[in-house]
């Protein structure tokens, strides 16, 4: 990889840089959810741009959803080999000029391709927004993911309220351009139709509506100018991270973890669009409610989301990530299951609406977060996690609407939450348990550490034995000198008895019985009396 190899960590500068980065990829986020979202209020006028029906232009969305899953796996090979502040930016810049071309295309093949430009350099950002925030914060990244998906939300958000500003002005201007346009055709052509006034003002009212694209692109563009700015300075927190992310060790069932949570990720991501996109429906067709009550459950659930997401950015400095997936899936469980079988009242559709869309909120940046826990995540484990994320979002909602139209008298959305929801808390004990599998280096040291153990406690049995044997050696010898200084006493009492005189043999004798007997007393204590009993023996002798 390119760039500088200093870690971000270290003191105040480092923590700063740290800082800027989390601000750089959340305002890239924002940006994210803008492009995003952007597209369904403006479809209706890009059909009419493309001199197209809105039915006959559906193949963009799948060109943007084939660039995205391209993208994703494009980035996971790119970001393990290539400077991080250099793709990212790289990619905005794709998606800038896609957006600024959107308004001027007139060719629906154009427009597909552009889709797929902006899909693509989308799920480069997706992917590599995510690995970069792990390298850059470690164990300390939750909240910052929680953050980055946050600011996704809140720019899907933003993006239709932008448009409809767009709409606003243009319909304004559009009112006023068309008064002035029939004074002027009236006074001059009394006899004029009404349709040879409208091709102008509408034109106008469409080009000024795509302004959207312009300010976001635009938005985006000065984004991926600070990321150029961080690739100048060769201060990229890839690099910087570098060392740290090469000392971590892979868990024991890595892929099959990443697999599972790729699984994982598509039910999850399928089920939340899948509901999103069909619980208006679903109320006013099951639910019999009017248009304005449905999109009020709509944006009760898409609210929720969203403050769940701002929430969890606090949350996730005190709870675990672990903590975080429980807790959001026994909420999920519980709510979908309300929905699934309760809906028909109505106070269980609007709760159940509402905890269902906080229950998903910080699903998928705790999961990132609480793998990383276990195993290292780089480019390519991310790109698999975005690449399931998109999958659910292309696949589930595309089953849901088919089987709708085949059985319309079964709230299949509702029915496809509750098996989503359990699809996921089945899953997430078994990646628990794969995550905390045992590593063979780590049986290594258990055994080897019970080894030594082992040795050092049959070491200290050998030694009690070996100094109770010396202290049955010593002892025996202690009472073989006491046997020996009696047998010397009692001889020398002998003696006495039959020289009736002193002799100069009892003389020297006695001096030497005096040292022998006084010596008794030290021949309780070892070895020194033993051997000055023998000295004196030979002595005597």
């Amino acid at each position: 990889a390119a760039g500088g190899g200093w870690r971000c960590g270290r003191g105040a500068d480092g923590a700063a840089l740290r800082w800027c980065i989390t601000g750089a990829l959340c305002a890239s986020f924002l940006g994210l959810g803008m492009s995003i979202a952007v597209l369904g209020p403006t479809f209706p006028n890009l059909a009419t741009n493309v001199r197209k029906n809105v039915s006959d232009i559906y193949y963009i969305f799948v060109g943007r959803s084939l660039g995205y899953l391209g993208g994703s796996v494009l980035g996971g090979v790119l970001f393990d080999c290539m400077n991080a502040s250099l793709l990212l930016a790289l990619s905005m810049l794709a998606t800038t000029a896609g957006l600024y071309g959107i308004p001027w295309c007139k060719e629906s093949l154009l427009l597909t391709i552009l889709m797929s430009v902006i899909g693509g350099s989308m799920g480069i950002l997706d992917t590599g927004g995510n690995v970069l925030a792990l390298n850059t914060w470690g164990s300390e990244a939750g909240p910052h993911l929680q953050a980055l998906h946050f600011s996704f939300a809140a720019g899907a958000f933003l993006a239709p309220i932008l448009a409809k500003m767009a709409l606003r002005g243009s319909e304004s201007e559009e009112l006023a351009g068309a008064e002035k346009t029939n004074r002027s055709v009236l006074k001059s052509v009394p006899t004029a139709s009404p349709a040879s006034t409208t091709p102008a003002p509408k034109d106008h009212h469409n080009e000024e509506f795509l302004w959207s694209y312009i300010i976001i692109g635009t938005y985006i563009f000065f984004i991926s100018v600070f990321f150029f700015v961080l690739y100048s300075k060769g201060r990229s927190a890839r690099d910087k991270s570098n060392t740290s992310v090469q000392k971590g060790t892979l868990a024991k069932y890595h892929w099959p973890l990443v697999g599972l949570l790729f699984i994982f990720f598509l039910f999850y991501v399928g089920a939340e669009v899948t509901y999103g996109s069909y619980v208006f429906t679903y109320a006013v067709v099951f639910a019999e409610m009017t248009e304005s009550e449905a999109a009020a459950l709509n944006s009760v659930f898409w609210g929720a989301f969203a403050a769940c997401r701002g929430v969890a950015i606090f949350g996730a400095a005190f709870l675990s990530p672990g903590t975080m997936i429980l807790m959001s899936l026994l909420s999920s469980a519980a709510s979908s299951s309300a929905l699934a079988f309760f809906a028909h009242y109505r106070a269980s559709l609007w709760v159940g609406t509402a905890v269902y869309g906080a229950s998903m909120a910080t699903i998928f940046p705790s999961g990132i977060s609480w793998i990383e826990q276990y195993t290292v995540i780089e480019g390519k484990s991310a790109s698999l996690f975005v690449v399931g994320a998109a999958l659910g979002e292309m696949c589930i909602p595309a089953v849901v609407g088919y089987l709708q139209g085949r059985f319309h008298h079964i709230p299949v959305v509702m029915y496809t939450a509750f098996a989503t929801s359990v699809m996921t808390v089945l899953l997430f004990p078994v990646m628990y348990k794969l995550a905390n599998a045992p590593q063979e280096n780590d049986l290594k040291e258990v055994s080897d550490s019970e080894t030594r153990k082992a040795l050092l406690s049959n070491s200290r049995f050998t030694e009690d034995e070996e100094d109770e044997e010396d202290v049955r050696e010593w002892n025996d010898a202690d009472f073989e000198v006491i046997e020996m200084n009696d047998k010397l006493k009692n001889s020398l009492t002998d003696t006495s008895c039959r020289t009736p005189e002193d002799s100069p043999a009892e003389v020297s004798l006695q001096p030497r019985l005096d040292d022998v007997l006084g010596d008794s007393s030290v021949v309780a204590g070892g070895s020194p009396g033993r051997q000055n009993g023998n000295v004196d023996w030979e002595k005597s002798e």
